[in-house]
């Protein structure tokens, strides 16, 4: 079994910031939507808890990808490459580098996020059952 982690630790009005781990060592980090009370479609983080994984074909991205299953009240959560929360609609964004803007309609967006999509793919899809465990920790990257 491959246990995935995903450490929220920045939250803002837009984005949600955290790391991921693959069987407790870091692997890069994740973008996703802000976490909100209230699911606004489009631009609402996943809830946090543990939900399995599966790689398929991706209708939309015409490729096989990884798939998050049964997230309470979302479908077709998956873990892709983009940098903004604009790339995102309630989905995983992987980068393996992280960049503050205090000057951009951006404050937050990863890099080289098809570097980390490849990464990932690599220790991930061979074929053992994926799980996939999301928390939100303390703000200690800084806001």
């Amino acid at each position: 079994m491959v246990n995935l982690r995903v450490e929220r630790r920045i939250f803002t009005d837009d984005v949600t910031i955290g790391e991921l781990y693959v069987n407790d060592e870091f692997m890069c980090y994740t973008l996703e939507d802000a976490v909100r009370d209230i699911k606004v479609y489009g631009k609402t983080a996943i809830p946090k808890g543990t939900y399995k994984v599966i790689f398929n074909m991706s209708n939309r991205f015409k490729r096989r990808m990884p798939l998050l299953l049964k997230v309470p009240n979302y479908e077709g959560v998956r873990i892709h490459a983009g940098n903004t929360h604009v790339d995102t609609d309630g989905c995983i964004i992987l980068g393996l580098g992280l960049a503050r803007h205090a000057d951009s309609r951006f404050d937050w967006t990863v890099t080289q996020s098809r570097l980390a999509i490849e990464k990932f793919n690599a220790a991930v899809d061979n074929g053992e059952e994926v799980e996939i465990t999301i928390i939100n920790k303390a703000d200690d990257l800084g806001k």
